[in-house]
């Protein structure tokens, strides 16, 4: 079992579903970039056509999909 004895956490040598979904968050966590990417996504908006927009129009349709521009740097 190795290192997912850590995630073993009533001790009964297996790993129940909670544990195991601690151990997959852990090991497939998301970067800070990801989480934003995903925030773009679900609002609608395609992360890459945005990179080739300019900081106005980026701006402009980041804040009709109702997100702050001030929370993304590209």
């Amino acid at each position: 079992m190795g290192m997912f004895n850590l995630f073993d956490l009533n001790k009964d040598g297996k790993l129940n579903l909670g544990e195991q979904a601690l151990k997959f968050n852990t090991m497939f966590s998301h970067s800070d970039e990801e989480d934003g990417d995903m925030e773009l996504i679900d609002a609608g908006l395609d992360p890459e056509e945005l990179e080739g927009m300019s900081a106005d129009e980026r701006r402009e349709v980041l804040e009709d999909a109702g997100l702050d521009p001030n929370d993304f740097d590209f």
